[in-house]
Formats: C-alpha cells, sequence, structure tokens
C-alpha cells in the first residue's frame, strides 16, 4: 500500500507530465486539502521528491495568493546528456539524490530497470561504507562514470 508521499508524489508528477510546458502551479493549501494532510507534509514531498537532483526546480511563494511552481528540468537526449547529467550530479551527492536521478533516468526511459538496480546498488551507503564526506564524493563520481558508460552511444 502506498503511503501519503507516495500519493502526493504520484500525483504531482502525473500533473507536470501532462502538462505541455512540463510544469505545475499548485496552492500547498489546496494540495493538502485534497490528500487530507498538514502543509508540511507537502514541503517534505517538495524537499524530498522534487530536488534538483531529481530532475527539478521548485519556487514558491508565500502569502496569500502563493503558489508552489514544480518545472521538470529537460534532460536534452540529443546531445550534451552525459554533461547535464553530471553538472546536476556535481562533485558529491547524497544517495537520496543519487537515486532520484537515477529513478528520474528510468521514468525517462535513459536506463532499463536492470541497470537501474545495479546503479542504486553502488552508490548506496551500505556499498561505500568510507567516511561520510568522502562517501558523498565518491558517490558522484561513481555514477557519473555509470551515467557515462550507459548512455555513451
Amino acid at each position: 500500500m502506498s503511503n501519503i508521499s507516495d500519493l502526493i508524489e504520484s500525483y504531482l508528477k502525473k500533473l507536470i507530465s501532462d502538462s505541455p510546458e512540463e510544469s505545475v502551479e499548485i496552492q500547498r493549501s489546496e494540495l493538502a486539502v485534497r490528500f487530507s494532510c498538514v502543509p508540511s507534509q507537502i514541503n517534505y514531498v517538495l524537499t524530498t521528491r522534487f530536488s534538483t537532483g531529481h530532475g527539478y526546480i521548485v519556487e514558491s511563494r508565500r502569502g496569500g495568493g502563493g503558489y508552489i511552481r514544480i518545472v521538470r528540468i529537460p534532460l536534452d537526449k540529443r546531445k550534451g546528456l552525459i554533461l547535464t547529467i553530471s553538472e546536476l550530479i556535481g562533485d558529491s551527492i547524497t544517495q537520496q539524490e543519487a537515486e532520484g536521478l537515477i529513478n528520474r533516468l528510468l521514468e525517462e526511459k535513459l536506463i532499463t530497470m536492470r541497470e537501474a538496480r545495479i546503479m542504486i546498488a553502488a552508490v548506496s551507503g551500505d556499498t561505500l561504507f568510507h567516511g561520510l564526506p568522502s562517501r558523498e564524493a565518491l558517490r558522484a563520481l561513481i555514477l557519473k562514470a555509470m551515467v557515462t558508460s550507459v548512455l555513451r552511444d
């Protein structure tokens, strides 16, 4: 059974994919009412599932007419894809961000389910048991190497 965070994420991703601009503007309070949850639950989903590492930009404006805009960062499938992904990864990446990026590549059908499972296993905290600061830098290097290998023509 899906939890509330999964349901909110699925709903937002559906709205974004149905949009020609690959973006959506929503009000946090309306979303909270729709899912019968507190607004902080919406914040949690936005923070953990719609970060830059996951391939999204989230803009927020507070106040009476406030909104949240979620924009899907386009991945150019023809040229510069590896460079774009390397820039998203940066010099270090958390396990959660790495898994989000891998899932985005899977959603875009740029990698197979098997490749995604291998990548997730390679960047997991269990695999990378080094000290915390170097672990995230090592994770970024490994993920860049795998993405480059898989997406190379």
